[in-house]
């Protein structure tokens, strides 16, 4: 019997030898795992704040260029509305008609250059010379008649 026990605790030893090794394997493992794991958690709320941060200022940078835009359709719909613009618009369709029928029309273009020559005169005269004085002393109406008159006379 004395045998058994000394075969028994021959075997017992080196099973407890190598069970104590295992286990601090293993208690080694878990604590890599749990750095590993604190060290990945610590890395994805990192992130999280990062993007969290970027979405912030991206949704004040969207609100702000929101404002800006309203900001300016109100001041292009009072600038639209302002005096003037409207007959700055009708010019702006006038002188394109007038540039279609001249390249459209061959005898209007001589005519409409010398009808815009003599207009472009007459309102240099209007604004610099005695012509703006007796026009305030004495106001004179001019047609269209008057001018088609002269375009005549010019031509012979």
């Amino acid at each position: 019997m004395e045998n058994i026990i000394i075969g028994v605790a021959i075997g017992f030893i080196p099973m407890l030898v190598l069970l104590i090794v295992q286990y601090s394997k293993h208690t080694a493992k878990t604590k890599a795992h749990k750095q590993e794991i604190a060290r990945l958690k610590s890395m994805v709320t990192d992130r999280m704040d990062l993007e969290s941060e970027g979405l912030s200022k991206l949704k004040e940078e969207i609100n702000e260029l929101r404002s800006q835009n309203e900001n300016l359709r109100i001041s292009l719909r009072g600038y639209a509305q302002k005096p003037g613009r409207k007959e700055v618009a009708r010019l702006h369709v006038y002188q394109q008609a007038a540039d279609r029928l001249t390249i459209n029309s061959p005898g209007f273009g001589a005519a409409w250059q010398a009808a815009l020559k003599e207009s472009e005169d007459e309102f240099e005269k209007t604004f610099y010379g005695v012509q703006p004085f007796i026009r305030r002393v004495i106001p004179l109406k001019s047609s269209d008649a008057r001018v088609v008159g002269q375009l005549e006379k010019d031509d012979d």
